[in-house]
């Protein structure tokens, strides 16, 4: 079995976990625009791909698959999700997997608008967020949203053109800077679908930071909810973090698994407030956090290949030992690219 890493990237904690669950019975590949891409070296394979939006870009992922016999796709990058689960269809024609929600997933996750109303539509707690600059001030003169704030693009990746402005003057400064800025970065083409409204205003919640892996198989059937208290971020990531068991999280996790119906795991952000759990995203991806999961016991690289394999979950509660209280850091290591 032979597994398929897109935008590679960062990710070589995803790609050991999977070649230690094949265990020698297959290849992990991964592919990114860029051949120094940390992730290309732990893999056993590494392959050049073009950008996301070449017009070749999902003719090149098909030639891989056929190439290399790909038998699943994963993608870990937000920006390449909607163009993998547009062309789904087309690329399993070659026999593949591809691990990637459907249209209507994909633009819950990736438009934080879209997030933020299919929260409100479950009954669950977030952030009060506005789509337009003047409703957002005429909300602070009622005094129905204080500051500080948050600013953030409404198709947003990791901590790009995130601000947190304290008075109308600055709100008013930082939305039109970050309109400029958001031009100049990776998030200007799919930013482009809605111009005028392309900027967040939220309300900044104080608070102690959780993360959900929410899990579903294949089908978008639950599985499970592996929660964690991030304890410290870096560049808009978990950077430290200890695993928790929280019936509270099991019970929204699944509330979203069975509302969102999406494939595979969805990183999410959870901030506790008093009493309460505030849903802040959904990304149908595997995110930074999963790495916190896994060493706590929850094996999903195992769990994936034994779904491609067509074994049922109900018989796959080995691979889950998840336990609380396991805390872990990342850092930084050097890896040698042979050019």
């Amino acid at each position: 079995m032979n597994i398929l890493f897109t935008c590679a990237g960062r990710r070589n904690y995803l790609i050991n976990y999977f070649k230690e669950a094949l265990n020698k019975e297959g290849k992990v590949l991964a592919a990114d625009e860029q051949m120094l891409a940390p992730a290309m070296v732990d893999a056993d394979i590494a392959i050049k791909l073009p950008s996301i939006y070449a017009e070749n870009y999902v003719t090149e992922i098909i030639e891989v698959v056929k190439n290399h016999k790909v038998n699943a796709i994963i993608s870990l990058n937000d920006l390449e999700l909607p163009i993998l689960s547009k062309n789904k269809d087309l690329i399993e024609k070659t026999g593949t997997k591809v691990i990637v929600s459907n249209d209507d997933v994909i633009s819950i996750g990736f438009d934080k608008w879209k997030t933020y109303n299919f929260i409100k539509s479950l009954g669950l707690n977030t952030p009060n967020t506005f789509i337009r600059l003047d409703e957002a001030i005429a909300a602070i003169e009622n005094g129905s949203l204080k500051f500080p704030l948050v600013l953030k693009p409404r198709w947003g990746s990791g901590s790009i053109g995130i601000d947190f402005p304290e008075s109308i003057e600055e709100l008013k400064l930082s939305y039109k800077l970050q309109k400029i800025k958001l031009k100049k970065t990776i998030l200007n083409k799919i930013s482009q679908e809605d111009q005028d409204f392309n900027i967040l205003i939220q309300e900044k919640l104080n608070g102690k930071e959780y993360g959900m892996d929410i899990v579903n198989d294949f089908k978008g059937d639950f599985f499970g909810v592996f929660a964690k208290e991030k304890l410290g971020m870096r560049s808009g990531e978990t950077d430290k973090a200890k695993s928790i068991i929280d019936e509270r999280f099991e019970v929204l996790g699944k509330k979203i698994s069975e509302g969102l119906k999406h494939i595979g795991n969805a990183d999410s952000d959870v901030f506790v407030v008093g009493d309460k759990l505030y849903l802040l995203e959904i990304n149908p991806r595997f995110g930074g956090g999963y790495p916190f999961s896994h060493e706590a016991g929850i094996n999903l690289a195992a769990i994936y290949i034994e779904w491609l394999k067509g074994n049922k979950s109900e018989d796959l509660k080995h691979f889950n030992n998840y336990k609380e209280n396991i805390t872990f850091s990342k850092c930084d290591r050097l890896i040698k690219i042979n050019n």
